[in-house]
């Protein structure tokens, strides 16, 4: 995925360190916030806690790592392995439903939240090492109606189109194809939005990328952003929380004060310094990086919803140095890296 330039308080152990099936962000009683601070009308709500895959891939990873004897490196994997992160939705491949559908239910069966990315909306990364989405408007309306169909009667937090907003704005699409976009993303909130419980964040970048927070803001309107519960920020990047949580304000104050949920996924030690020979150094799989506050709804800040883990840690950005993997694809290595800087 390209962000850039063009794309809890840490759980305490027993929530996250030692479990791999459940963790839930710190929690009260529902309905209130801690130490008595309001909580958004559209935040999620406190005692929602989010969905751990038991089987996804840092999970399996320390298993392997365990049987190998690493046993000190599966024990440091297990701060992703424990931690709630977003499954994402990147194709139409035959069983894309059914997997949606055994990850809301068995987040329901839990009494926790799933977090789901859409990430096929047409031209997507604009050619970028995420390159892809469905062939035309007409498939990613299907495709955006069957997913949606699947949450149904299911709590779920929807991350919407990571990208899709920024890149408009940063002028890689023709005025047709943004205009279809703009269509296709209030199109698919709307989609969302017809299902009780379901949270939908439409994605807006991050800091380092759209400085003119105007024009973020115009996009995000022109996109249906006031049908939403809010937007998304820092999407696989690793701008630190306290620059995303300025930049989100900046972008609230123009769209009628709407929370927003911020990517800590990789922003523990923030962005890598921009290197004037590879500029792709700065985002796409930049060593150094670390784990960034873990998922949770207790900010402190009211307009910002929930710190989330969107990016799967551990997997990569793309192909974009010697011995990284394609987009997506799981890298222990790097994994173990954010774990333990």
């Amino acid at each position: 995925m390209r962000n850039f330039p063009s794309l809890c308080r840490l759980v305490p152990s027993l929530c996250g360190l030692a479990a791999v099936v459940v963790l839930a962000g710190c929690t009260s009683s529902p309905g209130t916030a801690p130490s008595g601070k309001p909580t958004p009308a559209t935040a999620v709500p406190e005692s929602a806690g989010f969905y751990v895959e038991p089987d996804a891939p840092a999970a399996q990873q320390v298993a392997a790592w365990e049987a190998e004897g690493r046993t000190r490196d599966a024990a440091a994997l297990r701060r992703i392995a424990g931690s709630p992160t977003a499954v994402w939705f990147a194709d139409a491949n035959p069983g894309f439903q059914d997997r949606a559908r055994r990850l809301v239910e068995a987040a329901t069966a839990a009494g926790r939240t799933a977090v789901l990315v859409p990430y096929y909306v047409p031209q997507r990364d604009c050619g970028g090492h995420s390159g892809g989405g469905a062939p035309d408007a007409a498939s990613y309306r299907t495709w955006i109606a069957d997913l949606a169909a699947v949450v149904r009667g299911n709590p779920a937090i929807v991350v919407l189109e990571p990208d899709a907003v920024p890149h408009l704005v940063d002028g890689c699409l023709d005025p047709a194809a943004a205009k279809e976009r703009l269509t296709l993303l209030g199109e698919a909130i709307q989609r969302f939005k017809q299902q009780p419980g379901v949270r939908v964040y439409l994605d807006a970048g991050n800091p380092g990328w759209i400085k003119d927070v105007d024009r973020v803001a115009a996009a995000l309107g022109d996109a249906g952003i006031r049908q939403a519960d809010g937007f998304s920020l820092n999407v696989a990047n690793f701008e630190t929380t306290e620059a995303n949580i300025a930049y989100g304000t900046a972008v609230s104050d123009r769209v009628g004060g709407l929370p927003f949920v911020i990517d800590t996924s990789r922003n523990g030690n923030g962005p890598a310094p921009v290197d004037a020979r590879d500029a792709d150094g700065h985002w796409c799989n930049p060593p150094g990086r670390a784990l960034g506050p873990a998922p949770t709804t207790d900010t402190g800040t009211p307009r910002v919803a929930a710190y989330l883990w969107v990016k799967r840690p551990g997997e990569s950005d793309g192909a974009c140095l010697p011995d990284a993997p394609p987009a997506g694809q799981w890298w222990p290595e790097y994994a173990l890296g954010l774990a333990t800087n």
